[in-house]
């Protein structure tokens, strides 16, 4: 799978690191050392994912990917981190991440997660119109509404929302969850659907109805059923 892959850290070896592995692994990569120099990048070349680091000078990660959502960007990106809190997982995902790695991590674990980023965001959809309730997903405007206002939501936030809505009734295990939104039911964090649940759940208030099924997964209910 082929792609040009922006990697932005600010510690050489890492950045050169990542680079020559995805280089080997057939992508075309670019790299920034702050996120300045990344914004500029991504506003003047096609990037097809982001690999990004939290702690930069100048312009943070967290900074680029607030920088990213005010210009509407939905370049996917893969967050690093040298941190070892949990709010650093929830901070990126609210920020619009699509996965997030810490370090020290693999070489083989990135690429996989490149391929599974990109895989997912390639995906094309078979269906253009979704309804449950009053919740309506247009995939061909790429538009989220409930009743009369537009939900906006990460790219992520609308993979889950969509296979939700396409399983309405069905309880869905956390390993299916982890599996077709994230590309894979292992290494990503358990914590990870959690958190992107509990954000549908507050974007879509008394409008979205996901049941916690304990110790097997999530199920979306219809309307009437609570």
């Amino acid at each position: 799978m082929s792609g040009r892959i922006l990697v932005v850290d600010d510690e050489p070896a890492i950045n050169d690191l990542l680079v020559d592995a995805l280089r080997l692994a057939q992508y075309e990569p670019v790299s920034a050392s702050h996120g300045m120099e990344a914004l500029r990048i991504l506003r003047e070349q096609d990037i097809d994912l982001a690999i990004v680091d939290v702690n930069m000078p100048v312009m943070s990660g967290y900074e680029l990917l607030e920088r990213m959502q005010e210009a509407g960007m939905s370049t996917p990106v893969l967050v690093l981190t040298a941190r070892e809190g949990r709010d650093d997982t929830r901070t990126s995902f609210g920020l619009g991440a699509d996965d997030f790695v810490r370090k020290p991590f693999g070489v083989e674990e990135i690429i996989l997660r490149v391929a599974a980023i990109l895989r997912r965001s390639r995906t094309e959809v078979t269906s253009s119109v979704r309804r449950v309730g009053e919740i309506v997903m247009d995939d061909d405007a790429h538009v989220v509404r409930l009743g009369e206002d537009i939900v906006e939501l990460s790219p992520t936030e609308y993979r889950l929302l969509a296979l939700f809505m396409d399983n309405r009734g069905r309880v869905l295990t956390k390993e299916q969850l982890l599996e077709q939104v994230w590309g894979f039911d292992r290494g990503t964090e358990s914590s990870t659907l959690e958190t992107y649940v509990s954000y549908l759940r507050r974007k879509f208030g008394d409008g979205i109805s996901i049941r916690t099924v304990r110790g097997v997964g999530y199920q979306l209910l219809a309307p009437s059923s609570g």
